[in-house]
């Protein structure tokens, strides 16, 4: 590899490398010591084209999610089977990974901007900024971003913005689908909201089974399929369609609340 080499976002690949690497050995033992990743699917993963992919999915801490799929996304690459064991695939990582996040996120403190360097497309949320409710308009440079990431490779974004479940997909991400016409896979994560705190970082209970399900892409019209249409089969694909609350337990919900009344304190 050209050491001076550089993705379109000016990060040198060479860097991207070792960090993913040593963040990828890190992390490794949170999702197959510590607790398990059951994963179902990732044989979908090899068949996908080099770029323009979009993995839209629900949202459950800041970085343990996008941690765990990264090592998915190259250990499936590397030709295993639903399963990460054996890190060597860590040593040739897919370097055009990236993934959406909040710019603010981004930038609260070294760690998360080391993660930003590894494959943030970050940009300004219109909905929310330090912590209350704000009504901004999309900047077009942040579209243009992702639009960037898709043409050099795969985007992970989390279309409802927040670890909250069953929260509204936001319809920014239709927009993107119908202007960049990505292949759209959907991934649904659970576990990691018992396993970690907020921010995906500290590990809050061991021996929690964690699971990533990556579903076949979605079928789409991109040019006769309305806006409101994509959002709704997102919301199925993703499992966080409000139809889903009706078959979660009244113990479950309980249990939600609680965790959600402890992370606010």
């Amino acid at each position: 590899m050209n050491i001076f080499k550089r993705n379109p976002f000016g990060h040198n690949l060479l860097i991207k490398k070792w960090l993913i690497r040593i963040l990828g050995v890190l992390t490794h033992q949170r999702f197959n010591r510590f607790n398990k990743l059951k994963i179902e699917g990732s044989d979908v993963l090899k068949n996908l084209p080099e770029n323009n992919v979009l993995f839209v999915s629900n949202h459950q801490t800041y970085f343990a999610d996008v941690a765990a799929m990264f090592h998915v996304f190259n250990a499936s690459l590397s030709g295993r089977v639903d399963s990460i064991k054996n890190m060597t695939y860590l040593w040739q990582p897919k370097l055009n990974i990236y993934y959406v996040a909040a710019k603010e996120t981004m930038k609260a403190g070294l760690l998360p901007r080391i993660l930003a360097y590894v494959g943030s497309v970050s940009i300004e949320r219109t909905w929310r900024s330090k912590g209350e409710d704000v009504n901004r308009q999309v900047k077009m440079s942040d579209i243009s971003n992702i639009g960037t990431a898709l043409d050099d490779g795969w985007v992970i974004t989390f279309p409802q913005g927040t670890t909250t479940p069953f929260k509204p997909i936001r319809k920014g991400t239709a927009h993107i689908i119908k202007k960049y016409k990505p292949t759209v896979i959907p991934i649904v994560i659970d576990g990691f909201r018992r396993s970690f705190d907020k921010k995906g970082i500290r590990i809050r209970k061991k021996n929690i089974l964690q699971s990533m399900e990556i579903k076949k892409p979605l079928d789409i019209d991109y040019d006769n399929e309305s806006i409101e249409s994509i959002v709704e089969k997102i919301e199925y694909a993703i499992e966080q369609h409000p139809s889903y609350l009706k078959v979660i337990s009244e113990k479950e919900l309980f249990e939600l609340e609680k965790t959600n009344k402890q992370r606010e304190w």
